[in-house]
């Protein structure tokens, strides 16, 4: 016996839950029976999408399931370390290079952050985009930041009715902006439902890239949700093929639909910044879902929902935009934009 036997396994699994990288804990089981053992047990991890790395994807793919596809199947041998996991590998199927097929070495994961290795949105190269979307079984909200370049040197003088000039010219492409955002959300929200069936304990799911484009939330409240939904589609496939022979993927297309929606937009052409940077084209996007209003509800119930979703956007709307980038390197542009004025727009489900 050495002094490393000594350490107790709860010390241990400290130090497992500190690495949290899923690669070198995979390795870390060839180590001992000990550390294949208690590497199951780590409930934090980070899966890294290094590269792609194989064509075999075919052209129909989207791009989040071609990362996907290719770092899984990258990882596969170092999963069959596991012999239970070996043993999976073996059996013919479908889904051999999923994040769930990765993660079923892992017993009782309850934090789980999934690192892409680049972002989804294809703009135009001179503007930069960035977003933050919460989600249940669908929408909570979702927070886009974009922006022209930011300059150091102090612009020409500005009239006094350029916002609203600007606004109305560039709104087309800030809709634009809005709606890839939405849908690269909807999509990476779409790959996530396995593994959040399948992994139970899981009470936080976050899923960015690391050009720190995109962040998806989801806290257990909302995990749980999305299982609680994924169960009732699954009673209704049974039922739809059973009945009428309906089979497939009922929420075919990749990704999943986004709700009716309600935006508050904000534009500053030209935005000042404390250390003498100018940031042009500041654009912020507050979207939540539209209240669903029943048929039975009369004028005086729709009147109070209106007016209850105004105060819920100008009430929560700081919030939202500081909880999502008001520490990041854009927080000062953000704090100054959600101070300014904003405009209503409402978006159809898609």
């Amino acid at each position: 016996m050495d002094g490393f036997d000594l350490i107790p396994d709860s010390l241990i699994l400290v130090i497992f839950n500190s690495l949290s990288d899923v690669k070198t804990l995979i390795r870390c089981r060839a180590v001992s029976k000990r550390f294949n053992s208690l590497v199951p047990q780590t409930e934090s991890l980070i899966l890294k999408v290094d590269c792609v790395i194989s064509p075999e994807s075919g052209e129909s793919d989207s791009p989040l399931l071609f990362f996907f596809k290719s770092f899984f199947k990258s990882l596969h041998n170092l999963i069959s370390l596991s012999p239970k996991l070996h043993a999976a590998h073996t059996r013919p199927t479908g889904s051999q290079n999923s994040p769930t097929q990765i993660l079923r070495g892992f017993e009782r994961i309850r934090t789980l952050e999934i690192e892409l290795p680049s972002g989804d949105l294809k703009l135009d190269r001179n503007a930069v985009v960035r977003w933050r979307a919460e989600f249940g079984k669908t929408l909570k909200n979702c927070v886009i930041f974009g922006f022209r370049a930011i300059r150091t040197s102090p612009p020409t003088q500005i009239p006094e009715d350029l916002g609203d000039v600007d606004f109305a010219g560039g709104l087309k492409l800030r809709v634009v902006w809005t709606i890839s955002a939405l849908i690269a959300a909807s999509a990476r929200h779409y790959l996530l439902k396995e593994v959040v069936e399948e992994n139970k304990e899981l009470e936080t799911l976050i899923l960015r890239d690391r050009e720190g484009e995109g962040t998806l939330v989801m806290d257990k409240e909302g995990l749980s949700e999305l299982r609680a939904g994924a169960a009732q589609v699954s009673d209704y496939k049974e039922w739809a093929v059973h009945f009428s022979g309906i089979d497939g993927d009922i929420n075919g297309g990749g990704r999943t639909t986004v709700p009716s929606v309600r935006m508050r937009m904000r534009h500053v052409p030209k935005l000042g910044l404390k250390g003498g940077a100018w940031v042009d084209g500041a654009t912020l996007v507050v979207v939540r879902p539209t209240r669903i209003i029943s048929k039975d509800d009369g004028p005086e119930d729709k009147a109070q929902f209106i007016e209850a979703d105004v105060e819920e956007d100008v009430v929560g709307d700081g919030a939202l935009a500081l909880e999502s980038f008001g520490r990041g390197e854009h927080g000062e542009a953000v704090q100054a934009v959600v101070k300014t004025r904003s405009y209503h727009l409402e978006m159809n489900s898609f």
